[in-house]
């Protein structure tokens, strides 16, 4: 079965000199993803932003797979037709990662900024902005393995788990034409029964954090803008039905 991105979409902004914080959203795979790819276009192509960030959801429940996952297994396709699961490709690569519950950040940035956002600097973000909220996360130790069906099954040194062993937050960088686009997930409360159905695996419990999703990503996008203020940040407003009409 052969999964696509077939929706494009675009984003009028109009900005100079700017990085980007875009709004929080909830939207299907297809639309997210086409959004993901605009930020990048958009990097690329503006000499003046600098980078883009955005956090959403997803509505419904979505695997999305890596670009280099040439095949998935029998049942997701049944899944798929039974419609318990949705699919779409990810430009990014790693394996396959279900997204029910969680949090979805996307980072686009110039190459010269690479030093500034690579994997560790983000991580480092994100292991102070968790250890604020009261959740220790550390690095995974695997430095390079195989793609596997479940991107949450493994722990490179490029993921982050929390102190109980489990991968909390997976991420994949997609690089073109001199800039980068790099997806993570933050596994915050998934749906063990989906979990189990596609991967045939325990999946990670419930964060205990006494927070909702959006008050999580409130304080990562504040702590994100601290001590930068040698960057002009803008934020926009992402308005889900004029995505929808550009679609």
């Amino acid at each position: 079965m052969k999964i696509i991105i077939n929706k494009p979409a675009k984003l009028i902004l109009g900005i100079v000199n700017q990085a980007l914080i875009f709004s929080t959203n909830n939207l299907p795979g297809f639309d997210q993803m086409a959004l993901d790819l605009n930020s990048l276009d958009q990097t690329i192509s503006n000499p003046e932003i600098i980078l883009t960030l955005r956090f959403y959801y997803w509505t419904g429940d979505w695997l999305s797979i890596g670009y280099h996952q040439k095949e998935i297994p029998l049942h997701w396709e049944n899944l798929l037709s039974n419609g318990e699961i949705n699919i779409v490709r990810r430009p990014s690569g790693g394996g396959a990662v279900l997204h029910s519950g969680g949090i979805t950040y996307a980072l686009t940035f110039k190459k010269t900024y690479y030093k500034f956002l690579s994997y560790e600097m983000v991580n480092n973000w994100l292991i102070k902005s968790f250890r604020e909220l009261g959740l220790e996360l550390r690095y995974g130790h695997l430095r390079k393995s195989r793609i596997k069906a479940n991107c949450f099954g493994t722990s490179l040194i490029s993921d982050l788990i929390d102190q109980d062993g489990f991968k909390r937050i997976g991420s994949a960088q997609f690089r073109k034409k001199g800039a980068f686009l790099q997806h993570g997930e933050i596994q915050t409360n998934p749906s063990k029964d989906l979990w189990f159905k596609l991967f045939k695996e325990e999946a990670p419990p419930k964060l205990n954090l006494e927070l909702t999703n959006d008050e999580i990503v409130r304080h990562l996008r504040n702590s994100f803008l601290k001590n930068k203020s040698n960057i002009n940040f803008k934020n926009i407003a992402i308005d889900n039905n004029k995505i929808r009409k550009f679609s």
